[in-house]
């Protein structure tokens, strides 16, 4: 009688081996080393905790800085979307924290800040969309913000000092050149102004002490790093550092519409110089203005009522620029 089958079953004619396995079995016997700590495994509730923990901390940590900002927006200190801060961090601006946001889309900018910041050991925090929007107050901030340090003045008086000193004994190759603010109070308009003085060779930029712009996240933004390499001293009282500037030889020179010299005669730009410019709505103020050697006035067309501030010094430092490269 024929052997029954069942459906199915495979019948082997040939044995496996009888004697050890080849080796084949040797990785499968191999520990997979010791378990991740709870915290590290991502489906893990103590995972989520920590995350949640420094989330906390993130929004803290801005809560606090704020507070020691004297109650400023926490926005003025925060360089905020993914070009920005990726331009600050190529420009050298200093950092305290970058803040990302969670679930970002990752693209090139983003790998690359991440990168920069962990090279220079700032640290990074992911926080959820709700934190990061109220972190930074409404501006556009693309998952990313960078969180920057109070800016460090110095003395309007002894940096002026130092600068000349190095004049006078033969350190500088150009004359100084200074550039004071009288009643500037928007940040950008005294970054734009950095960046011209970086442009034309200049040593600093004075502002006074109070009501007027500082280095803020807006500064150091259109500044395109510049404020890394230029000084912003402050001065507590200008007319008396105008006052000093002229004891020690700088000539200064304010800008007006309606100013007696006309910027293509300005014969004082080969001298030690310093440039004083006033806010548009208001020009300079009346001490500032008595105290200048001279006003100047840069030719505009008559339909035009006034430049702004960092257009008008930047065009006189260009023409300072031009003057001196011709009598050199």
């Amino acid at each position: 009688m024929a052997e029954s089958r069942r459906p199915g079953a495979i019948r082997k004619g040939k044995k496996g081996p009888l004697k050890g396995t080849g080796g084949h079995g040797r990785k499968a016997l191999e520990g997979k080393g010791p378990t991740p700590k709870a915290e590290d495994r991502p489906y893990h509730k103590a995972h989520k905790m920590k995350r949640a923990a420094a989330n906390r901390q993130a929004t803290n940590t801005a809560r606090r800085t704020s507070q020691r900002l004297g109650g400023k927006r926490t926005s003025e200190e925060l360089v905020t979307g993914r070009n920005a801060v990726l331009e600050s961090l190529r420009a050298g601006i200093p950092a305290k924290h970058l803040y990302v946001m969670a679930n970002i889309e990752a693209d090139e900018r983003v790998k690359e800040i991440v990168a920069t910041v962990t090279k220079l050991d700032v640290p990074a925090l992911e926080i959820t969309r709700s934190e990061i929007e109220r972190l930074t107050e409404g501006a556009v901030h693309q998952g990313v913000a960078l969180q920057i340090p109070q800016y460090k003045y110095p003395d309007a008086g002894d940096l002026t000092r130092a600068v000349m000193a190095d004049w006078q004994e033969g350190r500088l190759q150009r004359p100084p050149l200074f550039v004071a603010l009288d009643g500037i109070t928007d940040p950008r308009n005294l970054g734009a102004v950095i960046r011209s003085v970086s442009a034309f060779a200049g040593q600093a930029v004075i502002v006074p002490e109070r009501r007027a712009a500082g280095v803020t996240a807006s500064a150091w933004k259109t500044s395109a790093g510049a404020a890394s390499r230029i000084p912003v001293a402050k001065a507590t009282n200008l007319t008396r550092v105008i006052q000093d500037l002229k004891t020690q030889g700088v000539f200064v020179v304010g800008l007006d519409g309606d100013g007696e010299v006309s910027l293509p005669e300005l014969e004082l730009a080969t001298e030690p110089l310093c440039i004083v410019a006033g806010s548009e709505g208001k020009g300079l103020s009346r001490l500032v203005a008595e105290n200048c050697d001279q006003i100047v006035s840069i030719p505009i067309d008559s339909a035009m009522e006034s430049l702004n501030a960092s257009m008008a010094v930047g065009i006189t430092l260009y023409e300072v620029a031009r003057r001196r490269a011709a009598a050199a």
